[in-house]
């Protein structure tokens, strides 16, 4: 079975080597945190749904 990865692990990284459940996990996270993320977290959102655009 496949260790998860926390955000501090994974922000260290390229988005293109988070699985797929990492994207979609931290998206919605992120989304639902929408009104208090900072510019970097919205940097973070935007460069997680354009890895998820991507994948599809």
């Amino acid at each position: 079975m496949e260790q998860e990865r926390d955000f501090t692990e994974l922000s260290m990284m390229s988005k293109t080597r988070w699985n797929d459940n990492e994207l979609r996990y931290f998206q919605h996270a992120l989304s639902q945190l929408l009104p208090y993320v900072n510019p970097e977290g919205l940097t973070i959102l935007h460069e997680i749904n354009k890895e998820m655009q991507n994948r599809d």
